[in-house]
C-alpha cells in the first residue's frame, strides 16, 4: 500500500466512521444492558423478599396479614403472595433469559474495547507514528471483534476532492 496522505485520511475516515457506528450501538445497548440485569436483580429480590414471611412466620405471619387487611381467609394471602412471588421470578428469569440469549454483556464489553483500540489507531495515524500498512491490518482486526455493529455508509463527499 502507498503511504500517501489521501490513503492515511481515507483509513481514518473509515475510522471514525466505524467509530460512530460502535457509538451509536453501545448509545442503545448499553441501557438495554442495565434495564434487562436490573430487571433480573429486583425480580429475583422481591420474589425473595414475598416468600420470607410465610417461610419465616408461617400461619402467625399469614393470620397477621388476614387481619390487617381485613381478609375473610388466610389462604387469600398465601395465594396472593405465592402468584406476586411467582411472577417476580418469572420476570426475572425473562430478563436474565433475554440479556443472555443476545450475549449483550459481551457485546458492549467488546465494542467499548474495539472504540478504546480504534481511538488509539486513530491518534498513531494522525501523529505518523505507524506505518499505513500495519494500521489497515489493526483496523481489519479490531473490527472483526464487533461484526454485530451495523455499518453506515459514509457520508459523500460535496465540493472538490
Amino acid at each position: 500500500m502507498r503511504e500517501d496522505p489521501g490513503n492515511r485520511q481515507q483509513l481514518s475516515a473509515l475510522i471514525e466512521q466505524r467509530r460512530s457506528n460502535i457509538r451509536s450501538f453501545l448509545q442503545h445497548a448499553r441501557p438495554r444492558r442495565s434495564r434487562l440485569t436490573n430487571m433480573s436483580v429486583i425480580g429475583s429480590a422481591l420474589a425473595a423478599v414475598l416468600t420470607v414471611g410465610p417461610a419465616a412466620g408461617g400461619t402467625k405471619f399469614t393470620e397477621g396479614v388476614q387481619a390487617v387487611l381485613s381478609l375473610d381467609d388466610d389462604s387469600t394471602v398465601w395465594r396472593v403472595l405465592c402468584l406476586a412471588a411467582a411472577l417476580s421470578s418469572l420476570a426475572a428469569a425473562v430478563a436474565t433469559g433475554l440479556a443472555n440469549s443476545h450475549e449483550l454483556a459481551a457485546r458492549v464489553s467488546a465494542a467499548e474495547a474495539c472504540n478504546a483500540e480504534l481511538a488509539g489507531l486513530e491518534g498513531a495515524l494522525a501523529f505518523g507514528q505507524i506505518r499505513l500498512e500495519d494500521a489497515l491490518q489493526l483496523y481489519q482486526q479490531y473490527i472483526a471483534k464487533v461484526a454485530f455493529v451495523d455499518d453506515a455508509p459514509l457520508p459523500s463527499r460535496t465540493g472538490p476532492s
